[in-house]
């Protein structure tokens, strides 16, 4: 299922909250930058620095635009797709927790064990006894969510990182028991099922790109979180808690999942693609921006990797730099130790009288 509707714009309620410690202050090396909007319709306006800015969600959007054809994904995305259905309003639908080790078709449990794994729903109608998939993920696999392409005919970097929702019928048991998690978390109505597939489609038509990093200021508990990732992981909680919404209870068990986090210092606003890489741009800081991506292109030769990994080392942990691409805006992040972490962190079920909020 890959639905196109259009809906009207609409932000997450975390990015209409001022949050006066996010005051942010352009570097000396950014003195030179315009501040002029893209002709694009679905990017964000600015604001000129410095200012209040929200961060922590991802921006909604009023539609979903065609991904451009030089984004070509190695597995196809949702092969098996179909319609939600309409269930009757006295089926009981049973909703299950899925969570598998990422790409385990392919390495098995080898990234299980790093605890890097994947979150889907899953939905039984007793009356019918068929079951159905439910997730979201990257149209065009994880790194290309990540990093961009730099293709030598455009100046500024290039993005294929859309993510969607799948619908199918079937439950893969083998998949999701073998080496991860299947199990029931609640029992909703039909008619609760089918308001939660109107708001599916609403979620899916607004929330469209994919986010991989969780930025943080430390790993301690109440550290200010400066980026929230959008992921299937934040997919899945933000189903659950809809369907709390709706009067679905859920069980008491313990629930984790996986977050990758980067860790910063407050981070400066750069512009994003039209005051950076346009006519009228800052090339020095273009330059550097793209300097920075480009080791992590995909590489054909071990040699050329291993000397790509070396500047990443350089860049990240020597020299504590890293450039985020987040709601078509480019920031700055002054990184702090330990940089990157790898996290599977319990994050409880709603409960139906104190739902999860911005997620």
């Amino acid at each position: 299922m890959f639905i196109y509707f259009v809906r009207e714009p609409e932000w997450e309620r975390g990015r209409e909250i001022k949050r006066e410690r996010a005051n942010l202050k352009q570097s000396p090396l950014l003195i030179a930058l315009s501040l002029e909007p893209t002709s694009s319709s679905v990017s964000p306006s600015l604001c000129p620095s410095p200012f209040v800015v929200s961060f922590f969600f991802i921006r909604r959007f009023s539609f979903r635009p065609e991904p451009d054809p030089y984004c070509q994904a190695k597995y196809t995305f949702c092969p098996t797709g179909s319609p939600i259905p309409i269930m009757k309003d006295d089926d009981v639908i049973e909703v299950f927790r899925l969570q598998a080790p990422v790409w385990e078709f392919k390495y098995g449990n080898l990234l299980g064990h790093l605890k890097i794994m994947h979150d889907a729903i899953g939905f039984k109608s007793t009356l019918t006894g068929q079951n159905y998939t439910m997730e979201w993920y990257e149209l065009f696999q994880l790194g290309n969510c990540t990093f961009p392409h730099l293709r030598p005919e455009m100046n500024a970097p290039f993005w294929c990182n859309q993510g969607a929702a799948c619908f199918f019928e079937g439950i893969d048991d083998i998949h999701w028991k073998e080496n991860g998690t299947l199990v029931q978390v609640a029992t909703i109505p039909g008619n609760t099922f089918n308001k939660m597939a109107k708001w599916v489609k609403w979620d899916n038509e607004t929330g469209i790109y994919y986010e991989t990093w969780t930025v943080q200021a430390s790993p301690e508990k109440g550290a200010e979180t400066w980026f929230e990732s959008y992921d299937c992981s934040k997919f899945v909680l933000r189903t659950y808690n809809k369907l709390a919404e709706l009067g679905a209870e859920f069980k008491k068990i313990e629930t984790n999942y996986t977050r990758i986090f980067l860790y910063s210092g407050e981070p400066t606003y750069l512009g994003n693609e039209t005051s950076i890489f346009g006519p009228t741009g800052n090339q020095t800081l273009a330059l550097a921006v793209k300097r920075f991506y480009y080791p992590f292109k995909p590489h054909s030769a071990t040699k050329e990797f291993l000397f790509s990994l070396l500047q990443i080392f350089d860049a990240v942990i020597i020299h504590r730099q890293f450039y985020l691409f987040y709601n078509f805006e480019y920031w700055f992040l002054p990184m702090k130790f330990p940089f990157i972490k790898i996290t599977y962190e319990e994050i409880p079920l709603p409960n139906r009288n104190n739902t999860l909020s911005g997620l």
